[in-house]
């Protein structure tokens, strides 16, 4: 039996159908390629977005800005001077870009206007720090990478 030119093409489209067909069947199936999105909710969180970036507008033109130090102890946050610790109330957020079961969150409690992250929840890498504060009625964010 001879190909023609027609038969030829053919056989080549039906070909290369069923070789998209078999590695979208793969991919959809397939758990190793299991992503996921960064927050769960993510168009809830698109809401909110300008109030991010109010108050993270509100965190640079501040006087003076958070500092992050090291210590043995763990991560140290070091809030502005002139703000009254009893009054800042927020929420630390750290997120882990490899590994969601990593992710966590603590609430704002100031000494001497430091706050300290223990060195026990810090695994060494890659950390995206989120520091959500209000302080007199106004918010602040501040955003930072870190390599802990």
């Amino acid at each position: 039996m001879k190909i023609n030119w027609g038969t030829g093409i053919v056989i080549a489209i039906i070909g290369f159908i069923s070789f998209i067909m078999f590695f979208v069947v793969k991919m959809t199936t397939s758990h190793d390629a299991n992503h996921d999105l960064v927050t769960e909710e993510y168009y809830k969180a698109e809401l909110g977005y300008q109030k991010e970036i109010d108050a993270e507008t509100n965190a640079s033109t501040a006087l003076s800005q958070i500092e992050l130090k090291e210590s043995p102890e763990g991560l140290l946050v070091i809030f502005p001077a002139g703000y009254d610790d009893t009054n800042i109330k927020g929420i630390v957020s750290l997120y882990r870009p490899s590994n969601k079961n990593l992710d966590f969150d603590l609430p704002i409690t100031l000494n001497n206007s430091k706050f300290l992250i223990p060195d026990e929840q810090l695994l060494d890498g890659r950390w995206d720090i989120k520091i959500f504060w209000e302080y007199a009625g106004k918010e602040f964010l501040y955003k930072k990478s870190i390599t802990f």
